[in-house]
C-alpha cells in the first residue's frame, strides 16, 4: 500500500492513472469522489479479531480494516480504492478518518475489543501533524492511549527507518502501542525491532502458511519468536487458516494468531459471538 517516494511518475503516467481510475471505478472525478466519501462518512470500519494463545483462548485485540460504501450499500474492498487514495496523496486524510472513528467507537463502548490496531501509510508516517491530531482526539474523548496500536509495514521500516522510528517514538510518548506488520516478507532483520521498540511484531503470511511443510519457514518463525521473547515483544502470526497451523504456532511459543481460520473480518461494532 505504501509508495516508495524515490519513484517520481511522469505527467504521462499520472494522466494514465487518472484515466484508469475512472475506468475501473466508474467515477468521473476519483479525487473528488474520495474526498466526498471522507466528508460524508461513506466508509465503514471492520475489525478482524486477533486470538491470544496464552492460556484460555481470548480476543482482546483486533485489526481495523476499512470498506467504502457504494450504491445499493455495496462495500468496496481496500484493493479497489486504496491505490487511488495513495495516488492523490489522500492516505493521511483516510488514516485520520479511521483514527477518529476508531476512537469514537471505543468511547461509545461499541466494540468488545480492548485494543484496536490501525494501519498507517508511508504518507502518514511523514505527516508531522498526524500524531498531534491523534493525541488531541484521545484527550477529547478521554480514551486510554494504549488502546490504540499503530501498524507500520515492514516495507517502511526497510525504506524509511528513520522516519518510521521517529513516528514510533512519538506514538509511544503519547501512550499508543506500535506494531511492525508483514515482518519477514522480504528479509528477517531485527534492526527495526530495536529502532521502533514495538509492542508487537506480526509475522508475514508467506512464512506462517509454510511452517508445516517447509522446515526453513518453521525455523525462521522460531528464530523470530526467540528474539522477540528476549526483547519482550509479542509475536502475532497472520494468515492462520487451519487448526494444524494453530497447534504448531502454540508449540513454537507464538503469542497471538490472526486469519480466516481464527475469525473473519466483521463490522467493528458486531460482537464476536454474533459472527
Amino acid at each position: 500500500m505504501n509508495k516508495d517516494r524515490r519513484f517520481s511518475p511522469s505527467a504521462t503516467q499520472l494522466s494514465e492513472f487518472d484515466e484508469a481510475s475512472s475506468d475501473l471505478t466508474g467515477w468521473d472525478d476519483p479525487a473528488e469522489r474520495l474526498r466526498a466519501a471522507l466528508a460524508d462518512d461513506e466508509l465503514q470500519l471492520f475489525g478482524q479479531p486477533i486470538l491470544s494463545l496464552a492460556g484460555v483462548n481470548e480476543f482482546h485485540l483486533a485489526e481495523t480494516l476499512v470498506r467504502l460504501r457504494e450504491e445499493e450499500q455495496k462495500l468496496l474492498p481496500p484493493g479497489e480504492f486504496l491505490p487511488a487514495f495513495e495516488h492523490y496523496g489522500l492516505l493521511p486524510d483516510l488514516d485520520r478518518w479511521v483514527v477518529r472513528n476508531v476512537i469514537d467507537c471505543v468511547a461509545r463502548g461499541a466494540t468488545a475489543m480492548h485494543s484496536l490496531t490501525v494501519n498507517v501509510s508511508g504518507q502518514t508516517l511523514e505527516d508531522a501533524e498526524f500524531l498531534p491530531f491523534v493525541a488531541g482526539e484521545l484527550i477529547r474523548r478521554d480514551i486510554d492511549p494504549s488502546r490504540l496500536c499503530f501498524e507500520i509495514d515492514e516495507v517502511d521500516t526497510l525504506t524509511r527507518l528513520e522516519v518510521a522510528a521517529k513516528f514510533a517514538a512519538i506514538a509511544r510518548r503519547i501512550g499508543c502501542q506500535v506494531l511492525i506488520d508483514s515482518f519477514g516478507r522480504r528479509s528477517v532483520t531485527f534492526n527495526a525491532l530495536t529502532a521502533l521498540q514495538a509492542s508487537f511484531v506480526k509475522v508475514d503470511g508467506s512464512i506462517v502458511r509454510r511452517i508445516l511443510t517447509t522446515p526453513g519457514a518453521a525455523n525462521k518463525l522460531s528464530a523470530i519468536v526467540r528474539v522477540a521473547r528476549v526483547m519482550k515483544i509479542d509475536v502475532i502470526a497472520e494468515c492462520v487458516e487451519s487448526d494444524e497451523i494453530l497447534a504448531r504456532l502454540r508449540s513454537l511459543g507464538v503469542n497471538h494468531a490472526q486469519g480466516f481460520g481464527i475469525a473473519l473480518p466483521r463490522p467493528i461494532e458486531v460482537p464476536l459471538a454474533a459472527a
